[in-house]
């Protein structure tokens, strides 16, 4: 008999069963139905020996004390500040947009003070922002638009950004200085060993049972179990009743070569050419030694493992109806990206599980 059955062994479900095996001393069922542990952040090492990202570079950054603590208890860290560039106008230039890719794309010689100048000249404001393009142009104008957002955007979520909410668009900075860091975050980190290490210490524990490739409807009938923590796909579990909740997918193209860099940073964008949408490049992320070096390729598509929530109103209308199911249930509780059909970044799931963990188990 176990206390708790956890579907997903993702930063949610893993968290939980660390919480709930350690302070609550209860017994825990974790199941995924991959074969392996850490969701999408999984690395490994390749057969050149080069520890990649499955499913693309996962940079972790958070604000929060609290979260990086609490990480900090399963691993030691390097610190790693993610830079970017994209491919515009036969250019790379930096991104998010800053003082020296306007200098650079526009041949100008500007200072800060002139930036905020240039931004008022080229915007184009709206009373009301309704979609993901007038986000853009409202802060940085039409041409940029065209140039680093419009076809990006077409790429990543096969839709172009009028079709998307506010949102989407709306977590892109801006900025007037020569900051050419991608995140600003008070803790820009990576486990030293990898993120499949720092899952591993995190659920090793006597109280813990882990079944992989394992599917919730398989073994629930069979198992004994108390509550259930659901982190998978909340349309699955309620079998579709309402239809399908759609999202958007990748695959890759991992590439190894015979030379220790490939490229200029960790990751360049193409919002203009290709197919793909970026090239990662992920000894620069991991801060590894090696002579050789690994890229990927990354495709956006339709089919695959469901990565990210398609934020259009009728998708948001749609989970409601699965969200007032799941509200019906006294003894399953629905978390994480994929159970609350949310965008999340790592750090924000890690402080989600906390604080559920605090509100509504540890009393």
């Amino acid at each position: 008999m176990y206390d708790f059955l956890i579907v997903g062994a993702g930063f949610s479900g893993c968290v939980l069963a660390q919480q709930i095996a350690s302070i609550l001393n209860k017994r825990v069922l974790l199941i995924d139905k991959r074969n392996h542990i850490a969701g999408n952040a999984y690395d490994y090492y390749n057969e050149a020996g080069i520890l990649v990202h499955k499913y693309g570079p996962h940079i972790f950054h958070t604000n929060s004390q609290k979260v990086f603590n609490y990480l900090s208890r399963f691993t030691e860290w390097i610190y790693y500040q993610h830079k970017v560039l994209a491919s515009v106008d036969g250019k790379k230039v930096p991104i998010p947009i800053n003082l020296n890719t306007i200098n650079e794309l526009y041949g100008l010689r500007l200072s800060e003070r002139e930036m905020q100048d240039f931004y008022q000249s080229i915007r184009v404001p709206f009373d009301k922002i309704t979609n993901s393009e007038e986000v853009v142009v409202n802060k940085v104008g039409y041409d940029l638009y065209e140039k680093f957002f419009k076809h990006y955007t077409k790429k990543q979520w096969n839709l172009w950004p009028s079709e998307l909410q506010p949102s989407v668009c709306a977590r892109i900075p801006v900025r007037t200085n020569r900051d050419d860091r991608y995140f600003t975050d008070k803790y820009q980190v990576m486990p030293k060993y990898g993120y499949a290490e720092m899952f591993k210490k995190m659920i090793r524990h006597s109280n813990i049972h882990l079944m992989l490739q394992t599917d919730y409807k398989d073994i629930a009938p069979t198992i004994p179990h108390g509550k259930v923590i659901y982190t998978g796909p909340i349309d699955s579990f309620f079998d579709y009743k309402f239809g399908k909740l759609p999202y958007r997918s990748l695959e890759f193209e991992f590439v190894t070569l015979d030379k220790e860099r490939f490229q200029e940073t960790a990751q360049v964008n193409y919002p203009n050419e290709y197919d793909y949408t970026r090239i990662a490049e992920f000894k620069y992320i991991t801060g590894q030694n090696h002579p050789k070096t690994t890229i990927a390729f990354e495709f956006p598509t339709d089919s695959g493992d469901p990565y990210y929530p398609i934020p259009k109103n009728e998708n948001i209308e749609l989970y409601k109806k699965y969200k007032e199911e799941a509200d019906k249930m006294t003894n399953v509780w629905f978390l994480g990206r994929l159970g609350t059909y949310q965008y999340y970044n790592m750090d924000q799931v890690v402080a989600q599980a906390l604080a559920f963990f605090e509100n509504k188990l540890n009393k």
